[in-house]
């Protein structure tokens, strides 16, 4: 397969923002541009021609330039949202009209016990009627917390490999994943491979490829790579998921799987 040729491959994980714009006590505020035609040139280059917008934590639950990026390629992106716990179904379902397909709690550096997530029913039932997943990014290790505070039956999407303790099956976050795995569809992103700390990304895709399967991986590029601005180099972070998973599983990774959650959802 030529690793240049494809016509559905899709980066799951960038974000688009713009210079200083930030809500009111952000911890991070972007010194730069990151514009959506940057990241289409750069996709484009390593054969990736489809993308999922995710709403950066910076911009909390503004997320009007996400939405302008859908509306300009509706056939090309998807996205997903940030919202508050108490949003009114019909502004979900306003959502998806515009191509979101999921919403990110984003734990990153703040408190991780979430009791207005654990009261907000109307909204995992508007997820469920949506056919929407639960996107999620913690700090190391504290994955294991968040899920117990969830419903047990909302389809997930981890972010940045799941950000265990140790690359190992035994690894508490690893064997919540496993479990829940089971019984409702949980994706891995093979992204942020710098957000890991001292774990090895290489051999933790490999656990993730083990553990979970090849249908449960996506590929996000995480562009461009806020806080870490210096690893954006898309060329290298694509080859990296070549080595993580190998040529034979490219399709599902980039192609087959992320068609099946943001494109193939309900209309």
């Amino acid at each position: 397969m030529s690793l240049t040729t494809s016509k559905n491959w899709v980066d799951t994980h960038f974000h688009v923002f713009h210079a200083g714009i930030a809500v009111d006590q952000a911890r991070y505020v972007p010194q730069y541009t990151a514009a959506l035609k940057d990241w289409q040139a750069l996709a484009q280059g390593v054969g990736v021609t489809r993308g999922v917008c995710v709403q950066p934590s910076f911009l909390a639950t503004d997320n009007t330039l996400m939405l302008s990026a859908l509306a300009a390629h509706s056939e090309t992106l998807r996205g997903v949202a940030v919202v508050a716990a108490n949003i009114h179904p019909d502004e979900l379902k306003a959502l998806h009209t515009s191509g979101v397909r999921g919403i990110r709690l984003n734990l990153a550096g703040v408190d991780h016990d979430i009791p207005e997530w654990t009261r907000a029913e109307p909204v995992w039932q508007t997820l469920h009627d949506l056919g929407w997943h639960l996107e999620v990014h913690t700090d190391q290790g504290a994955l294991p917390k968040v899920l117990g505070q969830l419903p047990s039956d909302i389809p997930l999407v981890i972010d940045h490999m799941a950000k265990p303790s140790e690359a190992k099956a035994r690894d508490a976050t690893v064997q919540a994943l496993v479990q829940r795995a089971q019984h409702v569809p949980t994706h891995i992103k093979l992204s942020g491979a710098y957000r890991l700390g001292d774990v090895d990304a290489s051999s933790l895709a490999h656990i993730w490829l083990h553990e979970l399967g090849s249908q449960a991986l996506l590929w996000g590029s995480d562009w461009p790579c806020t806080n870490h601005e210096s690893s954006a180099n898309y060329a290298a972070l694509f080859a990296a998921l070549v080595t993580w998973v190998g040529e034979q599983h490219l399709e599902e990774v980039l192609s087959q799987n992320p068609q099946r959650l943001f494109w193939d959802t309900c209309s």
